[in-house]
């Protein structure tokens, strides 16, 4: 099966809802990560297959919690009286917290050009790859970001902060609270069910909610864990 067949099959089995022009930039991105791989090192995933199932298709099973997540998200500024449904609001937010090759906040952006998503690495080699792909993709609403996450201060929080294979919960949720908005949720990707790390998470914090994904043509367990402030 080519990789094109590969992640169009994958998608219809999550039942995903995309752009038009979704999986031409998807399957672009794909191979613009592929070719900066060979002199950068960006991912240990080097065969074309396994790069949709593990990289395209991973990150991409989590997109309807996403979704479920940012419509049920009070929305910060809403429409004065008298001015439009849509007058005041701004769009959703969510940072991708070292996304080394940009998984999954490019593949996130592509599949909702709506949402305004911050990538942020502290390795510039890292950061200068997601800068081009940026640019060849046409990713307006994508910001990338080099810096250390505990030393970034942007002027609002994000709805949403992800991670993939960042680091355990503790330290994941530690390093980027001043990161996160009012009624924010942390969306933490990891393989089987982190229960050591859960139980060491800091005062303040707990889990909302566990889904087990499941990404097509992906044999091992993962799991989308979903954290919270404590009120």
């Amino acid at each position: 099966m080519t990789p094109q067949a590969q992640l169009a099959a994958g998608i219809a089995a999550l039942g995903l809802a995309l752009p038009a022009d979704a999986e031409t930039k998807l399957l672009a991105y794909l191979a613009l990560l592929d070719k900066w791989n060979r002199v950068y090192n960006l991912t240990a995933v080097r065969d074309a297959g396994r790069m949709v199932s593990h990289h395209l298709l991973d990150s991409l099973a989590a997109l309807p919690i996403f979704d479920t997540l940012l419509a049920a998200h009070p929305h910060p500024n809403p429409p004065s009286e008298g001015e439009g449904a849509n007058a005041g609001r701004r769009p959703p937010t969510a940072i991708d917290v070292g996304s080394g090759g940009g998984l999954p906040g490019i593949p996130l952006a592509i599949a909702r050009p709506d949402l305004q998503v911050t990538l942020i690495d502290s390795i510039a080699k890292k950061t200068a790859f997601l800068v081009q792909a940026k640019m060849e993709l046409g990713l307006d609403h994508l910001s990338v970001v080099t810096n250390r996450v505990e030393d970034y201060r942007p002027q609002t929080g994000f709805d949403l902060i992800t991670s993939r294979a960042f680091s355990d919960l503790g330290e994941f949720v530690t390093l980027t609270r001043h990161l996160l908005g009012p009624g924010g949720k942390w969306l933490a990707m990891k393989g089987l069910m982190p229960h050591e790390e859960i139980a060491s998470l800091p005062d303040g914090v707990k889990v909302s909610a566990n889904h087990a994904l499941r990404v097509p043509g992906l044999v091992a367990a993962r799991h989308l864990i979903v954290l919270e402030p404590v009120e």
